[in-house]
C-alpha cells in the first residue's frame, strides 16, 4: 500500500488522472490524500466531485476555502461569484449525494503513525498539534450537524476577528477557525492574519510572515502537507513542510507527493486540463 497527497484540484481532473495512472495508483489498495479545493475555476469540478465520490473508501480529504463556499451557495447563504465554475454541481441530480460527502470531511488531519498532518491553508503558529486538532473539530461538527450548518456557512465569510481568542464564541469563533485552516498565508506570530496579501514570500506586509515560518511555531516537531498557496508554486524550504498547490489551475502543474518517500510527480496542466 502506498500513500500519495495532491495539491488543490480545482475541478482539474484530467492531470489528476495522468498522475494516478502515473503512479499506477490502486484505490484497492494505495491511499489518496487531497489537500482541498477539490472544486471551482477549473473545467470540471462536477466530473472531479463524481471521480473522488466513486473511490471515496480510498480517500482521505481536509476542506478548502472553494468547497466550503460550494456548499454555502448550495444552501443559499452566498452567490454564485464571476469566476466559479459550480453551476454544473448544483445542478447535477446526484448533488445531494456529492454534497452531503464533502461536508463530512475534515479541515484538519492526522496520522499519528507518521506524525503528519493535513491541512488546506495551514495551522496557526500559536496553536500546538492538539489545539489545532480541538479547533478543527470544533467546525466539523457543525459542517456535519444540518440545524447548524446553514447558520455557520451564513456567518464564515469575513475577515474579523483577525486573531484567535480563545474567549470568543458563536459565528465569530468558527468563523477564525476556519479562516486559520482554509485561507491563512501570512500572520504573525500570535496569529495575528493578514487575509488581503496572495502572492509569494517577499509580499509580506510590515511586521508579518508566512505561518509555518515563525520560530515559534508550536507544530514544528509535526510534518505538514498544505495546500492553497499557488503563488510559492511548491517551493517550501522550511523543514517537514510540504506545500503541494502548484498552480494547476492557472496552466502550472498539479503535484502529487508519495507521503513516505517524498518523491514528487508532476503533470503539465496546460496540456492535460482541456
Amino acid at each position: 500500500m502506498t500513500t500519495y497527497a495532491v495539491g488543490d484540484l480545482q475541478g482539474c481532473l484530467n492531470p489528476l488522472q495522468c498522475l494516478l495512472e502515473r503512479v499506477k495508483f490502486d484505490p484497492e489498495v494505495d491511499r489518496l490524500w487531497l489537500v482541498g479545493d477539490l472544486i471551482n475555476r477549473g473545467p470540471d469540478s462536477l466530473g472531479t466531485l463524481r471521480f473522488l465520490y466513486a473511490m471515496r473508501d480510498s480517500v482521505t480529504c481536509v476542506l478548502g476555502n472553494h468547497d466550503l463556499h460550494l456548499l454555502a451557495v448550495a444552501h443559499n447563504v452566498e452567490r454564485l461569484k464571476k469566476n466559479d465554475t459550480l453551476q454544473e454541481v448544483l445542478d447535477a441530480p446526484d448533488r445531494d449525494d456529492l454534497l452531503d460527502w464533502l461536508r463530512q470531511q475534515k479541515i484538519m488531519h492526522y496520522d499519528a503513525e507518521r506524525n503528519m498532518a493535513m491541512v488546506h491553508a495551514g495551522i496557526a503558529p500559536q496553536w500546538t498539534l492538539e489545539k489545532a486538532l480541538k479547533r478543527a473539530a470544533e467546525v466539523e461538527e457543525v459542517l456535519r450537524d444540518p440545524n447548524r450548518l446553514p447558520v455557520f456557512l451564513d456567518g464564515m465569510y469575513g475577515n474579523q476577528p483577525d486573531c484567535w481568542d480563545g474567549d470568543l464564541k458563536g459565528i465569530k469563533r468558527l468563523r477564525v477557525i476556519t479562516n486559520y485552516f482554509t485561507r491563512m498565508r501570512f500572520c504573525k506570530a500570535d496569529g495575528t492574519l493578514d487575509l488581503v496579501s496572495k502572492e509569494g514570500l517577499d509580499t509580506a506586509p510590515s511586521g508579518f510572515a508566512p505561518w509555518f515560518s515563525h520560530p515559534s511555531r508550536k507544530t514544528r516537531d509535526v510534518k505538514i502537507i498544505f495546500g492553497h498557496w499557488a503563488a510559492l508554486e511548491g517551493n517550501c524550504t522550511e523543514p517537514n513542510v510540504f506545500a503541494l498547490d502548484t498552480g494547476c489551475v492557472w496552466g502550472a502543474a498539479m503535484t502529487l507527493m508519495n507521503i513516505d518517500s517524498g518523491e514528487m510527480h508532476r503533470c503539465n496542466c496546460n496540456e492535460d486540463s482541456a
